[in-house]
């Protein structure tokens, strides 16, 4: 059985209340969306909050998947909306002089040196792009998603989708050109 056929029998059973099959289909995507979330928010524990979130509301409306995408699409798409969610709201949020105390968990010096200046350059150029070019090059090419499931995921034509990452890569090439330039 393939990953969707799969994922699709676990929904159905999840439309019934089968808290195990909740339970499959977490551990079936679980990394994946919490990676995603994680790419835009930048931090792990309001990535926690919405990926489970995000399965919370796979648990209230399973019986209301239609199945005209698969089930990794309509997962990405709930988890795409929760996460724009949060930035509105927290947009609506003023910003004071107090910050709650947490312990630093960014990579040290060392891990980003190891990691290659490559790789620096592209986290910097993805991350200068809109949300929504980002989401779609990410589905693209980090996902292997096919056009026609961005688009559903992001709800819009699959022509937006196209748009989009043809100008997310003129802007990535422009953008690690330039940077790459700078170091010679």
């Amino acid at each position: 059985m393939s990953e969707d056929s799969d994922a699709r029998a676990l929904i159905a059973a999840i439309a019934t209340k089968d808290q195990a099959a909740l339970a499959g289909l977490y551990r079936l995507f679980e990394k994946r969306v919490f990676r995603f979330i994680t790419s835009r928010l930048n931090d792990p524990f309001e990535a926690g909050d919405i990926l489970h979130e995000v399965f919370l509301e796979v648990w209230r409306s399973a019986g209301k998947f239609e199945g005209r995408s698969t089930v990794r699409t309509w997962l990405f798409g709930i988890a795409y909306r929760k996460t724009m969610d949060r930035f509105r709201k927290m947009a609506r949020v003023t910003l004071t002089d107090e910050t709650p105390e947490q312990e630093d968990t960014s990579a040290s010096a060392l891990d980003l040196v190891a990691s290659g200046q490559e790789a620096e350059h592209i986290r910097h150029c993805m991350d200068e792009l809109s949300a929504e070019h980002r989401f779609a090059v990410e589905m693209a090419f980090f996902e292997d998603m096919p056009y026609r499931e961005i688009a559903e995921a992001a709800e819009i034509p699959e022509g937006t989708v196209k748009t989009r990452i043809y100008h997310a890569k003129n802007l990535l090439k422009r953008c690690l050109s330039g940077r790459l330039g700078m170091r010679a």
